[in-house]
């Protein structure tokens, strides 16, 4: 290899690896809506990009760069699901939440039903519902990223919304008792956040 292509080789990889830091905060927040774990979220999107870097000359198209680091992201996020114990963390900066403001106690109290909501569904609806919802990308870009049928990510989508509004609902309204979380299960976190 001549001197020339090693440079333009080493001129890409920077390129490469400016564009994938410019993507971290958006692999944060789907990981960590994921996981609901910051720490957890934090080692997925850091073996992500560990991943993506090794294996740059994989990428083809340099268009499709989203796409192929949000599915390195689930692949990891697949690996993490298979490896880990069944115990799920709290948030112990959450349980600790002490605000006098009227107005913020209440909107911390939806953001923490809508996470709670997010985290008690199945992990299958909960990616679907993350990319979508939360972080704008098309039903075929999830489908590319998931590697499923463009159906299946609608379908996923659909029940993932109806179960988020039951929960929500049984939030709001005493009446659906039902649906609430039982006493006793862990508290999730679903909100965007910066790393």
């Amino acid at each position: 290899m001549g001197v020339l292509e090693r440079l333009c080789q080493a001129h890409a990889r920077r390129r490469l690896e400016q564009a994938v830091a410019e993507r971290r905060p958006r692999l944060y927040r789907i990981a960590y809506s994921w996981c609901g774990d910051r720490m957890v979220a934090d080692d997925l999107v850091q073996e992500s990009l560990e991943r993506a870097l090794r294996h740059h000359s994989e990428l083809r198209d340099p268009e499709r760069l989203d796409a192929w680091l949000h599915s390195i992201l689930h692949n990891c996020w697949r690996q993490h699901l298979r490896r880990r114990r069944p115990d799920v963390a709290l948030d112990e900066a959450l349980l600790d939440l002490q605000q006098d403001v009227i107005g913020q106690v209440a909107r911390l109290e939806r953001i923490h039903a809508m996470r709670r909501a997010i985290l008690d569904l199945p992990v299958l609806q909960r990616e679907v519902v993350t990319l979508v919802d939360l972080e704008g990308f098309s039903y075929a870009e999830v489908a590319e990223i998931l590697d499923i049928p463009i159906g299946t990510v609608m379908s996923r989508l659909n029940r993932a919304r109806q179960g988020l509004c039951r929960r929500l609902m049984a939030w709001q309204d005493p009446e659906h008792e039902s649906e609430r979380r039982p006493a006793g299960r862990p508290a999730a976190r679903l909100v965007r956040s910066e790393p």
